[in-house]
């Protein structure tokens, strides 16, 4: 009898299997979805540490649907933002598994029409 696989398990198969590593010069940025909230961080991972970080999850993060398009597109303008703050033009995507379309390539597109460069 043949299992199929879920669609978390080929999500975190797809995750494991692209390694993408961010330099101090050219961070990566993260980003995770659960059922509720959309999260992303911008991780430099040299030394380890959390450089800038937005979620769907803030209070003054203005949207009714918290997970769907829009919000996507939000969070991304807003994490584009606060990366240009911190005088960080170039940055590596990590899309942690997640197929790019939907969300994840509205929340790419956000960051890009800001001005970070990936």
């Amino acid at each position: 009898m043949i299992k199929t696989k879920t669609k978390k398990e080929l999500r975190l198969k797809r995750h494991l299997r692209s390694r993408v590593f961010g330099k101090p010069e050219q961070p990566r940025a993260c980003m995770f979805m659960s059922n509720k909230y959309i999260y992303a961080q911008v991780i430099d991972d040299m030394k380890g540490v959390t450089i800038v970080s937005a979620s769907s999850f803030e209070k003054n993060f203005d949207c009714d649907n918290k997970k769907n398009l829009e919000a996507a597109k939000l969070l991304g303008e807003i994490l584009g933002k606060r990366i240009l703050e911190k005088g960080i033009k170039r940055i590596v995507f990590d899309r942690s598994g997640y197929k790019y379309h939907g969300r994840v390539e509205a929340f790419a597109d956000a960051m890009r029409s800001v001005g970070v460069i990936f």
